[in-house]
């Protein structure tokens, strides 16, 4: 555990780096280009789609009793605009991560091994097929587990916790993988992630948690379908934020143990790499 919050020390320190500050231009940019798109065309034939479906099932009075029922009565006038933001939020959080691993996770790469792992032999066990294949899958899984947690914002402190603990196993699936490609072989990858795995998914949860307090903000967006874009952008800059810390929590965790497994001089002070 030591060495997990030595990690996140490293991290929460490099994130107010200018360079690393900067990384969150691009994958922002290119999350609210492609959602103010979708947004604009496809936000109000989704809020239709969801109002006719409930009235064609009688799905006002069977929600309205269910929420009645834990106390949230007030909400089931937004019902609709609710459930629309539930069905959009992984969505959301999905293209930032994708966006911020295509633009962001190399250039974190280079600075956190560079700056501080330069005794590291870079053995390129990792490749973009290969980071785009576990990316799916995970993110394929990801989406079903988020279906099948929905019924449990009825009850929200379940609803963020299981949110916390479905992002932190995404991002350990995916972040490690990525933060280990140039570094490590095949073999020491899979030997490290299976080693180091509740370590490695301590920190997806933690940072899952963080991850939960942009979907509070875009969830907001039930009180006045006129924020929701305002509330979507941002979300979405929020989430970039977060995946950038994640990736370099992630990136010094792994390439310090990296360096324990190989038996070689682990991360150089700060100072010293700057000199």
């Amino acid at each position: 555990m030591r060495a997990v919050l030595n990690a996140y020390g490293r991290a929460l320190l490099s994130q107010l780096h200018g360079r690393m500050l900067l990384l969150s231009v691009v994958p922002c940019l290119l999350s609210l280009a492609l959602w103010g798109v979708l947004l604009w065309q496809g936000l109000q034939p989704l809020l239709d789609g969801l109002h006719g479906l409930f009235a064609e099932h009688d799905g006002f009075r069977f929600s309205g009793g269910v929420l009645g029922a834990v106390g949230l009565g007030m909400l089931k006038t937004v019902v609709v605009p609710l459930l629309a933001m539930l069905l959009l939020l992984p969505l959301m959080m999905v293209t930032a991560l994708l966006f911020m691993g295509v633009a962001a996770m190399p250039a974190i790469a280079r600075h956190v091994g560079g700056r501080h792992f330069p005794q590291l032999e870079k053995k390129r066990g990792g490749s973009l097929l290969g980071s785009l294949a576990t990316s799916l899958g995970a993110l394929l899984l990801f989406l079903l587990g988020w279906l099948l947690i929905l019924p449990l914002y009825l009850l929200p402190p379940l609803g963020l916790l299981a949110q916390a603990v479905l992002w932190g196993w995404l991002t350990y699936r995916v972040m490690a993988y990525d933060a280990l490609a140039d570094y490590a072989s095949a073999a020491e990858r899979e030997a490290l992630m299976r080693a180091r795995r509740w370590p490695l998914l301590t920190i997806g949860v933690v940072c899952g948690g963080a991850g939960a307090l942009p979907g509070l903000l875009w969830m907001g967006g039930v009180l006045s379908v006129v924020l929701i874009p305002v509330l979507a952008a941002l979300a979405i800059w929020l989430y970039i934020l977060v995946f950038i810390f994640t990736g370099l929590w992630f990136q010094y965790y792994c390439l310090e143990a990296l360096a324990g497994m190989r038996g070689v001089d682990g991360m150089h002070d700060v100072a010293a790499a700057d000199a």
